[in-house]
């Protein structure tokens, strides 16, 4: 039977979507959510959207290079583990060379369009959170140190950093508690999804705390990442003078998210666990739109 043959239109799409698929959107996405926000406060109303676009889409740039030179690296493992077989190197639908090509490209491209159209404090910032999470996570801890997730959450966490001082060219303790609270939200949110897949990690050598430590003591470590970002989401509204929305937002959320967290502590159920990484997303998404809404309702935006 002759192969049925691909139309040329599909073909062009399928591709694009395998390199779209090389930055990881969906972490692209989450990271993002944070930054606006984030942009909302240091301005103390609303920014210009020209300043909104050219962050995000440079902070989309530099992010989904990291990203794809993540994946280049770990295509090895990733052809193994279950929850990242389909993933595009995988998959043979982008070769290693192209994609390390595309994330160097977009990368540089993300750092001079930050640098041009922003400022050159944010340009560093996301340059050097590239660097942290290919270097110092990627090629270093994450396939040698329990602890790979929570150092090289600092990574992860730089979009409220760029938001910041995309606005103000500087830094403040009040980024720097947002900072807080993203690093620290981090190692429970994706040790609740490394619940599920310890095997996984098991399977490739990668010590994920899940996968090499024992439940008591991964949900210990949780719980204390869970209250640490809980203090900081507090010390924000504290050094920002924040309003009603946002404490009632905050402290509401952070005990939802002690709450669960301490559930799956006590139950030690992958399905708890899996509860528990839905309602992170939605935490931090919960936790930087309330931080914006309350600037600018009493602002008067």
């Amino acid at each position: 039977m002759a192969a049925t043959a691909v139309h040329p239109r599909t073909a062009i799409l399928s591709t694009i979507g395998a390199y779209v698929a090389l930055t990881k959107p969906r972490i692209i996405e989450l990271l993002l959510v944070t930054t606006v926000p984030v942009m909302v406060v240091a301005e103390q109303g609303m920014p210009s959207v020209w300043l909104m676009v050219a962050t995000v889409l440079g902070g989309t740039l530099t992010a989904g290079g990291a990203n794809a030179i993540n994946m280049w690296v770990d295509r090895d493992i990733d052809a193994v583990m279950e929850r990242t077989r389909n993933r595009p190197l995988v998959t043979g639908a982008v070769s290693p060379g192209s994609a390390l090509t595309f994330a160097i490209v977009i990368e540089a491209v993300g750092f001079v369009w930050l640098w041009a159209l922003v400022n050159l404090l944010s340009a560093l910032l996301a340059l050097g959170a590239c660097l942290f999470y290919v270097f110092v996570y990627t090629l270093w801890l994450k396939r040698t140190n329990t602890q790979n997730i929570v150092i090289g959450g600092a990574a992860g966490a730089a979009p409220v950093l760029i938001g910041w001082s995309a606005v103000t060219d500087s830094l403040s303790w009040s980024a720097v508690a947002l900072f807080g609270v993203v690093f620290f939200w981090t190692p429970p949110h994706f040790w609740a999804l490394a619940i599920r897949y310890s095997e996984d990690y098991s399977s490739v050598d990668v010590p994920m705390l899940p996968s090499v430590a024992s439940m008591r003591s991964t949900t210990n470590q949780m719980l204390a990442h869970t209250v640490a970002l809980v203090v900081c989401s507090l010390l924000f509204g504290v050094t920002e003078s924040m309003g009603a929305i946002y404490w009632i937002g905050a402290v509401l959320s952070g005990a939802a998210f002690v709450g669960l967290t301490w559930r799956v502590r006590r139950t030690g159920e992958a399905a708890d666990a899996m509860k528990l990484f839905h309602f992170s997303i939605t935490y931090l998404t919960l936790l930087f739109v309330v931080m914006a809404l309350d600037v600018l309702v009493r602002f008067g935006v």
